[in-house]
């Protein structure tokens, strides 16, 4: 038993390697990532970059690390890049269920390995929570009382992770990091349920906010594509591998200004 999991990761590197090739992708790779002839990405938007929010402006195009990392696939691939910006990662989920897009990068967790297929992971995420202004709240365990307004993104890991994980008061569900943003600027809730790189710039747009130490969960960011392609999860499995090893995730983080950030070793899934 303890051999399984070298095993594990030596097929997957394989697989993985037999997928990529300097000639570029296959004919049936290419079909399966890019069925409509464009590579259709999924990216989430928030007031602040992070490893896996985006920033958009008024009639500009979003900028961050899934960005850079949708525009290079589509390059390896041969296809134009069409970006679908939306408010959350569950958006993300719905939209490769009904084959609106193609591929995407969010969050693993079980609920969603029943609806997507993904491939390695590129950042290790730990959630926790921001707290209002002048909040009693100090740590983790002082969120779980009756009375606390916690609030989290619909339809995501975070806010499932929260949902088990607390057993005194109940999480709400908020459309996007911009309306938790204001409702704790506006006193309407107490804690907001969201992963530490988030943060930061987060807290940095309210004065007197505070960022819980520890953890509720712990999950990788990974690529994901629909399911039953499985000739385009190889293709993007590998270009995952070869992105973190060639350095153009550390790049990416890099650009987005996100230096602190550290890239997933290899074959995490």
């Amino acid at each position: 038993m303890k051999l399984f999991p070298f095993f594990s990761a030596l097929l997957f590197a394989t697989v993985a390697e037999n997928a990529w090739s300097s000639d570029g992708p296959t004919k049936s790779q290419r079909e399966e990532a890019a069925p409509t002839g464009k590579l259709r990405v999924g990216v989430v938007s928030a007031p602040a970059q992070s490893a896996f929010f985006v920033v958009k402006d008024a009639g500009s195009e979003p900028r961050g690390v899934t960005v850079d990392l949708g525009k290079e696939l589509a390059r390896q691939l041969g296809v134009p890049v069409e970006f679908f910006v939306v408010s959350s990662s569950g958006e993300l989920v719905d939209a490769m269920s009904s084959a609106a897009l193609d591929v995407a990068f969010m969050p693993i967790d079980a609920e969603r390995r029943e609806r997507v297929d993904f491939g390695p992971t590129y950042f290790i995420i730990e959630s926790t929570y921001i707290v209002r202004a002048g909040s009693a709240i100090k740590n983790l365990r002082d969120v779980d009382h009756p009375n606390v307004r916690v609030i989290g993104i619909a339809n995501t890991a975070t806010i499932r992770a929260a949902g088990r994980w607390l057993k005194n008061t109940t999480i709400v569900a908020v459309r996007s990091v911009g309306e938790a943003t204001e409702m704790l600027r506006a006193d309407a809730a107490d804690a907001f349920a969201l992963t530490h790189d988030a943060l930061p710039a987060l807290a940095a747009r309210l004065p007197g906010s505070r960022i819980l130490n520890g953890s509720f969960l712990q999950t990788g960011i990974a690529i994901a594509v629909a399911k039953n392609r499985p000739n385009a999860l190889a293709y993007a499995t590998a270009f995952m591998e070869d992105a973190k090893a060639s350095g153009m995730v550390r790049r990416a983080f890099d650009d987005a200004g996100l230096k602190d950030l550290v890239v997933a070793p290899p074959s995490v899934q």
